[in-house]
């Protein structure tokens, strides 16, 4: 098993490598087609360091950052060829592509980044972070109650821009001196300003059920992915339901590191497939594209791991049950929402279409509900986010004058000073 294994290992690494050099090209080309921008135009940058299956990270942040670009241009420093392949192909925003840390040089030489955003804590985040007179900003890819959320990397950046009170708290319990008042800025959640698309089913008298579980995860104490515990269970009994509906949007990184996970995955693709030949006004959805919004806002019902799904719901009040992690490694932090949350148990899956009809009838739901969304997200009015987002983003800027004029008058002093001794 061992040989098999570092078979499959080797061949999933030539061919890893076939395609970064082919979509190098592909970027190379694709950006010589496009029209260069002015050197000092940029303001802000985004940096993404991952390849195309972390999209998703970046892919929230489009309608912000374009709103934002409104006021200040901003830039995508992609360093991997998949990435930015990805990044150009979906149009959002302007890429700059520096794989090399040469060529990473050239784009903060020609620009005037002010501030750099970042959405992940990829490793080599450290590569841009040894550029000073700008300020690096975690902003990142979602809220949650995940160990991620609590990492001491926080503390690399000048800056984080966090969700709202909970996010305070939890970091204040965790991270040791790192002054909360400083270096953190709440803007709540400016993606949920945004949420919208078509829905790829009728507006009928079915219940709709969301079913968005979270990747395995690649240690133990991440391991909160249900597909493979919960996921075929609820799958066939929601597709079982005349009543119900149901909508799979599973994490993009599904079976990355489980093939097992991965199996059941296409399991749960095949049986809504089966289920939609057979019933042909079912409608059930397999949803695997890059918009998210709908999912969130149409459901009856959401069903998500420990995950930002979870707080992405939360975000419009609206039912949702938790999958319980059936690895008692897995980290679960029940300071916040999750201790108040409706928890689904592997062993209870298969009666989802019951819990879901008992959720979504619970009176008191919508109004604890709204409470735990204002401790996580403060002001969720329509907009509220987007404007505190862009208030951050200003008083960054105007924070960035402030210490370029006071350098700027620390080495006149000194030009100053080295005159006289001369």
């Amino acid at each position: 098993m061992g040989m098999i294994a570092d078979v499959r290992k080797a061949v999933g690494l030539v061919r890893r490598a076939v395609s970064n050099r082919a979509a190098y090209f592909d970027v190379r080309r694709s950006l010589a087609r496009l029209p260069q921008p002015p050197r000092g135009h940029f303001e802000v940058a985004v940096y993404f360091a991952d390849g195309d299956v972390n999209m998703y990270q970046m892919r929230q942040w489009y309608k912000p950052l374009q709103r934002l670009a409104e006021t200040w241009p901003v830039v995508v420093i992609s360093r991997s060829a998949t990435g930015a392949q990805a990044l150009l192909a979906d149009g959002a925003l302007p890429v700059a592509f520096a794989p090399s840390v040469r060529m990473l040089e050239q784009v903060v030489a020609s620009q005037d980044i002010r501030v750099v955003l970042y959405v992940n804590q990829n490793t080599r985040n450290f590569q841009m972070f040894r550029y000073g007179h700008r300020w690096h900003v975690f902003i990142n890819h979602g809220e949650s109650d995940k160990m991620y959320m609590t990492t001491n990397q926080f503390k690399a950046y000048d800056y984080a821009l966090i969700a709202g009170d909970a996010a305070r708290e939890r970091l204040g319990r965790v991270l040791w001196d790192y002054d909360l008042d400083a270096r953190t800025i709440a803007i709540g959640r400016p993606q949920a300003d945004h949420f919208s698309g078509s829905l790829p089913y009728p507006d009928d008298d079915r219940t709709v059920i969301l079913y968005a579980p979270t990747w395995e995860g690649d240690r133990p104490a991440a391991h909160y992915g249900s597909i493979a515990s919960h996921g075929e269970a609820l799958a066939a009994a929601v597709l079982a339901s005349p009543r119900h509906r149901l909508v799979y949007r599973p994490h993009p990184r599904s079976g990355v590191v489980n093939a097992a996970y991965g199996d059941a995955h296409r399991r749960i693709v095949s049986a809504i497939a089966a289920a939609n030949a057979e019933d042909a006004s079912a409608h059930h959805v397999y949803d695997d594209g890059p918009e998210l919004g709908w999912q969130l806002a149409a459901a009856d019902l959401a069903v998500v791991d420990i995950s930002a799904m979870i707080y992405d719901r939360l975000a419009i009040a609206k039912p949702l049950i938790v999958t319980r992690p059936t690895d008692p490694a897995a980290l679960v932090d029940t300071g916040g929402y999750l201790a108040d949350a409706s928890w689904l148990d592997a062993t209870d899956a298969k009666s989802i279409v019951e819990m879901t009809d008992r959720v979504v009838a619970d009176p008191g739901a919508s109004e604890r509900l709204g409470a735990w969304s204002r401790h996580y997200f403060g002001d969720t009015a329509p907009g509220a986010a987007t404007a505190r987002f862009h208030a951050a983003i200003d008083l960054l800027m105007r924070r960035w004058v402030e210490w370029d004029a006071r350098s700027m008058t620390v080495a006149d002093e000194r030009d100053e000073a080295e005159f006289d001794d001369a």
